[in-house]
Formats: structure tokens, C-alpha cells, sequence
């Protein structure tokens, strides 16, 4: 199997763009400008450098082809946060990246307000983000919560009996309904402690501002990280409206979508991606990213295959490393704002899917907080009249028998 690692950054373009010519003489729409605050903007950087060290902890545990929505899982971990306190909640708070001073209610209202820029920020483009929310039936979620999810997140909020295998269809179904069926299943079990699942659905699909020729489309060579060459079919344009970047260690290339709201970038290692993962983190990106805002759109000559896959990953060992430990730690969580109950989160998950061709990008992702109460083994309250008896268990001997019909006789 080829070994392409994909950068996928829904960019937001921040110079206003000279309008220019179509080939069918319609003009192009110039990007819409978010209007961010400098809070918000701040949060936007810091929550992106939680993205990129999210995807070095992974690819660099990973040999194969990989993607992950960092998008998708900070908004779940944010609908987590809101059913934190204490320690769980500075750890989940801080390695998200939302400053110190912004309390929970300030980051679901940022989040709110950014979303929603975002999914209209380019009507040729198909974004759409979902929420939910399963518990099981009986279980006794704090009214507040359940309110932030509904009011913050717009979540899909759902009692279910988890005991019944059908819950799991329900969700599923979920998850295939709001990511055009790209990602059909997340769940393939129930855990019998399992109370609750925090639940976001990401789905991208934008054409190319300009297409790639399918005439152009040819077998080419491609190098794997072990030396071996396969024949890959690949995409070709000698003239691509795109940005071209180079450094020391790489170069880039940005290939936008629709109206120029969101592109793709590129990153190509000139060694290793190994080697360039070492030097590689959020600082990288954001001097990239910068350098790419300031430049102009031009005429690139540009190769890429085309690719397809989907991917899962079980994200509780990397979650941990970037600083989010005690919610994992039955006994130590902390998720009051849920409910009085000793609960824990069991997983993170994330499933993605991915198709790059030459009319543009599909892509969806669903990350899954999986919730747990601490098991307290069968309760046996003996709260009515009862037998008692005292033995020794090698030989049975009995030693003592007896009644109780009234324990304050």
C-alpha cells in the first residue's frame, strides 16, 4: 500500500482576493472574510496547535496511509469539557488550547459563532457538523448539561436501552447519516458499564476551483518510505490556480476549493516524513500557513495522486501524552457537571474517510467519546428480615446459624 500522509486544513484565506476571469467568462466570487475577535482568534491558533500535536502523536506511531479531523475531535473534547470540574477540566481545557481566562461558557459561545461562519462561508461548498448525544434509559443526566449540549452544540440528544442491539443500529445510523454514508459504522459493541456518548460528525466536499483533466490523469511513478517504486495513478495540471511554497526541508503547494474559503495544502518532505515529523509542530504551521495568506494566487504546475481510504483510531494512549490523563482514570475523573456518578471516559475514537480526485475532496469524520460509570459489582442491601451464618469454608463446617427479623431487638 502507497504511503501518503495528508495535511487536510480547512484554511481560512485572509487577504481579500483580486477577482479574475473564468475560462466561461463568469467571475469568481472572492472569498468571505470570518469575523473572528481577538480572543477568538487566539483561540483558533491555539486550539490549531492542539490539532497538529494531535496528528504527531499518531503519525508518528503510523506507517500507512492516515487522516484525522482535528476539528471534529475538538468539538467533541469541548462537549466533554462541559461535563468536567476541577482537574479533569484544566487538563482537557488547557490541551485544547482555550486561554486561561475563557471560561467553558465562552468557548461554546466562540465555537457557536465560528461554526456558523464556517458552514456559510461558501455555498458551493458541502460542510455540514452534527452533534449528539446517546445515554442509556435510566441514567440521570444533569438538566444543565444536557442544556449546554442542546443549546451550544445543537446536539441530538437520546435516551437509549443500551442492553438492546438495536441502540447500536441507532447509532450507527447516526453516524452514516450525517457523514453522506461515508462512515456507516463507529460502534460495534456496548460496554455494559457505558452510560453515555459524546458524539460529533464532520463532512467536507468541495470541487476544485479549478478541475484537474481526467485526460491528464496518468500511471506515475511514486516512491515508498522503504525505496520500493509503485505505479500510482496521477493527477496532472500545468496550470492550476494554486500557492507554491518551498523551505529548507519541504515544500508546499495550496490547491483551493470553490471560492477560496477552503483549500487544501500540501506538504511534501524533501526526506523522510519520519525525520520531518521531528521538526515539524505548530509554530511550522503557523509560519506556514502565514507565509501562504501573504502570497498570491498563480499559475502551478502540480502532480498529485489520487487517493482513497478510511481510517480508525482508538485515541486514548495519544490523548494522554498531549495531557489529558485523569479522565481516563476511573475513580480520579471528574465529570460532576454529567451527573454525581463516578464516571470516566473508556475511549476516544475517531473514524475518517477520505477521496481525493480530480473534481475535488469528499471527507467525513466522526469522533466518539465513549462515557463509562465505575462499576460497583451486584449491591445486595439487606433491608428486611435475613438468615446469617458463620463456617469455615475448607471442611463447611457450620459454626453458627441464625435469623434476624429485627436488627434493634
Amino acid at each position: 500500500m502507497k504511503t501518503i500522509h495528508l495535511i487536510l486544513a480547512f484554511a481560512i484565506i485572509l487577504p481579500v482576493l483580486t477577482a479574475c476571469k473564468k475560462d466561461n467568462n463568469q467571475t469568481e466570487k472572492e472569498p468571505v472574510i470570518l469575523e473572528v475577535n481577538e480572543k477568538t482568534a487566539a483561540l483558533i491558533v491555539q486550539n490549531n496547535a492542539f490539532g497538529i500535536q494531535f496528528f504527531k502523536e499518531v503519525a508518528t506511531q503510523e506507517t500507512g496511509n492516515l487522516m484525522l479531523s482535528p476539528l471534529s475531535a475538538s468539538v467533541a473534547l469541548t462537549m466533554l469539557l462541559n461535563g468536567c470540574q476541577e482537574n479533569t477540566y484544566e487538563q482537557i481545557h488547557q490541551m485544547l488550547g482555550y486561554p486561561a481566562d475563557m471560561p467553558v461558557d465562552e468557548v461554546n459561545q466562540s465555537y457557536q459563532k465560528l461554526v456558523s461562519q464556517l458552514l456559510a462561508a461558501d455555498e458551493t461548498i458541502n460542510l455540514a457538523l452534527s452533534n449528539a448525544v446517546f445515554y442509556r434509559q435510566g441514567f440521570e443526566a444533569k438538566p444543565p448539561f444536557l442544556t449546554a449540549m442542546q443549546t451550544s452544540f445543537d446536539a441530538n440528544i437520546q435516551a437509549l436501552n443500551f442492553a438492546d442491539p438495536q441502540s447500536i443500529e441507532t447509532i450507527n445510523k447516526w453516524a452514516s447519516d450525517n457523514t453522506n454514508a461515508k462512515i456507516t459504522k463507529v460502534l460495534e459493541e456496548i460496554d455494559t458499564d457505558a452510560v453515555m456518548f459524546l458524539m460529533n460528525a464532520l463532512y467536507f466536499k468541495g470541487e476544485w476551483t479549478k478541475k484537474f483533466d481526467k485526460a491528464n490523469t496518468t500511471n506515475q511513478s511514486f516512491t515508498l518510505a522503504n525505496g520500493t517504486v509503485v505505479q500510482a495513478p496521477t493527477m496532472n495540471e500545468t496550470d492550476m490556480k494554486a500557492i507554491y511554497h518551498s523551505a529548507a526541508n519541504w515544500e508546499a503547494v495550496e490547491i483551493p476549493y470553490g471560492r477560496k474559503n477552503f483549500s487544501m495544502v500540501v506538504i511534501l518532505p524533501s526526506g523522510q516524513l519520519a525525520d520531518f515529523y521531528q521538526s515539524f509542530g505548530s509554530q511550522e504551521w503557523q509560519e506556514l500557513t502565514t507565509t501562504l495568506d501573504a502570497s498570491n494566487w498563480n499559475e502551478v504546475m502540480v502532480s498529485l495522486p489520487k487517493f482513497k481510504f478510511d481510517y480508525e483510531k482508538f485515541l486514548n494512549d495519544e490523548l494522554k501524552q498531549l495531557g489529558m490523563t485523569d479522565a481516563f482514570m476511573p475513580g480520579t475523573a471528574n465529570l460532576r457537571n454529567i451527573s454525581d456518578g463516578d464516571l470516566y471516559v473508556d475511549f476516544v475514537k475517531q473514524n475518517t474517510f477520505v477521496e481525493v480526485n480530480e473534481e475535488g475532496t469528499e471527507a467525513a469524520a466522526v469522533t466518539t467519546v465513549g462515557i463509562n460509570e465505575l462499576s460497583m459489582g451486584p449491591m445486595f442491601v439487606a433491608n428486611r428480615p435475613f438468615v446469617f451464618a458463620i463456617r469455615e469454608r475448607t471442611s463447611n463446617t457450620l459454626l453458627f446459624i441464625g435469623a434476624v427479623s429485627n436488627p434493634l431487638e
